[in-house]
This record gives structure tokens, sequence and C-alpha cells, in this order.
């Protein structure tokens, strides 16, 4: 850069600061957007440009900013989380997750608000995901910390009852408000461990939409959360006879009867689940685990390297793929689960120190800990 150009550039870089603090922000605009012109390695320019469209709800060029100045600052998560909250405005959800979630990852620092907000987006992204318990974990989290909105509450609900939607599209005339704010509320009270204002809330809606599909299975899924297996058993079952196909009802059912080491009883609701719903990894998986305590060692093998293909970073898949495959005296096999087990649980419990959820729809598994019935090399 020549003498006289340094010079422009400080002369412009002066006066877009100037009119950014003087709130005029198309005179501000033009003036970032020369400063960038003239020296494009300008990060801060980038940044204030990306911000003033970003606040004018230009997200297209604010997004085009921002990914210039996530380039420049590949170790800083503002930007990338930025980008991504543009791209979720503009409907574009994939990259806008890929990029909320890298600047996650990265971190943004003391920045509490900007947190918020992108805790928030993701947790909506999730929603269109599919990924409905990933986002009542990550929505829980803005309870606990004590945010109360009422989109917030909306989207609990939307998690809750499984609705692939956003809260934006719940308008004050849409049919099913009512119960998804009030199946909201009582999430929000759970998680913000107000128990007691939560099982009241459930049990109202319980009673009042008893047969809409999802509420007793929400109501059942808030229960075994709280430790009541036999009013959550009850809850699943009202949402089976409610609606015979509820795969998930029938894998919570197994899932309780294999923590109460009941496996045979769990079996059968583990068997329909995998056969009503063959793409979700969580019927295999439990089915895989049910068929290992029940001594059908060839079978579980089948049913968890399905679930080790779907899901393929989820450790407790190989936590149980070790032990059966030292069941089925397959040593080599074994010691490879084994590892890998290690090394994802080793990954996992980092992600989550920095509250990143587990793979949706896959169980905290407390009988799989690394230095317990893990088989060993010898």
């Amino acid at each position: 850069m020549s003498a006289a150009t340094q010079q422009e550039f400080e002369q412009v870089a002066s006066q877009a600061a100037a009119a950014r603090e003087g709130d005029r922000v198309e005179e501000a605009i033009g003036l970032y957007r020369r400063g960038v012109a003239l020296r494009a390695d300008w990060t801060e320019g980038w940044w204030y440009l990306a911000t003033l469209y970003y606040d004018a709800d230009n997200y297209a060029e604010a997004a085009r900013a921002f990914a210039v100045a996530a380039r420049q600052q590949p170790k800083s998560g503002a930007p990338f989380a930025m980008l991504g909250l543009c791209e979720f405005q503009l409907g574009q959800y994939d990259a806008a997750f890929n990029h909320i979630q890298q600047g996650h990852a990265i971190g943004l620092g003391d920045n509490v608000e900007l947190t918020h907000v992108m805790r928030y987006h993701e947790g909506l992204l999730s929603i269109l995901k599919g990924e409905f318990e990933r986002a009542q974990q990550t929505l829980g989290t803005l309870s606990y910390e004590g945010l109360k909105t009422e989109e917030l509450i909306i989207a609990l609900g939307l998690a809750a009852l499984r609705r692939g939607m956003l809260p934006k599209e719940v308008t004050t005339t849409y049919p099913d408000r009512d119960l998804i704010r009030r199946v909201g509320l009582a999430e929000h009270f759970a998680a913000q461990k107000n128990i007691p204002d939560a099982q009241r809330e459930y049990e109202l809606v319980a009673r009042d939409y008893a047969k809409t599909p999802d509420v007793q299975y929400a109501y059942g899924r808030f229960l075994l959360v709280n430790r009541d297996d036999d009013g959550a058993l009850a809850a699943f079952q009202r949402e089976i006879e409610n609606y015979p196909k509820h795969a998930l009802a029938r894998i919570q059912i197994a899932y309780i009867k294999l923590k109460n080491r009941e496996p045979q009883a769990g079996l059968p609701f583990a068997e329909e689940a995998a056969k009503l719903n063959p793409r979700l990894p969580l019927s295999h998986f439990l089915l895989g685990r049910l068929l290992l305590e029940t001594g059908q060692t060839p079978r579980a093998i089948e049913e968890l390297e399905t679930a080790e293909r779907m899901v393929p970073d989820y450790p407790q898949t190989y936590f149980q793929l070790s032990r059966a495959y030292a069941k089925a005296n397959r040593k080599a096999d074994a010691e490879h689960a084994r590892e890998t087990f290690l090394q994802l649980n080793k990954k996992a419990e980092q992600a989550g120190a920095q509250g990143q959820p587990r793979p949706d729809g896959m169980p905290a598994d407390d009988n799989a800990k690394p230095n317990e019935s893990a088989p060993n090399k010898h």
C-alpha cells in the first residue's frame, strides 16, 4: 500500500467510525465499503460493515462480510456465529447449523448476549433437523440460566411435542398454540429444576389433551427424567394405546425394562420399535443391548453394528460392541471397539463440559464407564 493510499485509508477508517458512532448507518456502510476496498485485510472494517448490514436486516450482505471476517479470524467464534445467524434468516439452515456449531466450538468468550442468541438458534435448527431431544437440551440451558421469553417457551413446547417448525409459525391463531405453550412452560419449569410446577403443568396438559399425539410421550419423558419409572411406563403405554405405531414410546418402555434389569420383558417392545422405525439408530442400539443381555449375542452384534453405521461417533455403541465381541470370542474386534469407545468417550466428556449435547435420541448410559466393565486387553 502506497503512502497516499495508506493516508486515504486512515482518513476513511476514522470517518467510518465517526459515522457508526453517530448512528449514521448508510454513511457508515458506504465508508466501511470504501475502507475494505482500500485494504482487504481490514478485519475490523469487515466486522463493522457486517454488523451494520445485520442491524439493517440486510442479511445477504451481512453474511458476505461476516464470511470474510471469519476467514480472517479463524480462532474467533463470533464471526462464525454471526454468519450462521445471517444464514438462518436467509433460510440456509444447514449452513447456519454448521457455522453456529463452529462458533460454539471455538467459543465466544464473555459475550453472554451473543452466546444466548446463538444457543437459541442452535435449538431452533435442531428442531428443524428433527433432533428434538438435542433441541430440548440446548434450549433448556437457556431456561436454567434464567431466560424466559414467549419465543423460548414456544420453542421448548415444539421440541417436547416433536413438531418440526419454528416459533414464528405458531401464531396466535395456530390451532395447537395453547397446547404447545403449556408444554413449553412445563419444560421451562423442569429446566429450571422447579419440578413441582413442571409436574403440575404436565398433569393438567396430559388430562386436557389426553388423546393428542405425543402429549403422553412428552409427559412420560419428563417423568422418566425425574425418576418416576412407574408413571413414565403408564404414560408411554397410554401413548401406544392412542397411537399403536408409536415407536419411541416402545423404545422408552424397553429402556426402562433394561434399566430395571428386566431385559426379557423389554425385548418385545424393542423388536416392535425396530420394525416400526428401522431408520432410527436408537431402536437398533437398544435392541442390540437387550439381545446381548438375553444371551442372543450374534443378533446383538448385528443390531449394534447397524447402530454404529448410523451414528458412528456415539461412544456407548462401541462399549456394547466390545462386550458383544468378547462374548463371541472375537478378541481383536473387542479390543478395537474398546479403544474406539475410550477415544470417543473422552471427546464426548470434553464436549459435555462445553455444554454440547449427545447425539439426538441416544441415551446417556450410566452402565458404561471407561474403567469398569469394558473388556480389557487380556
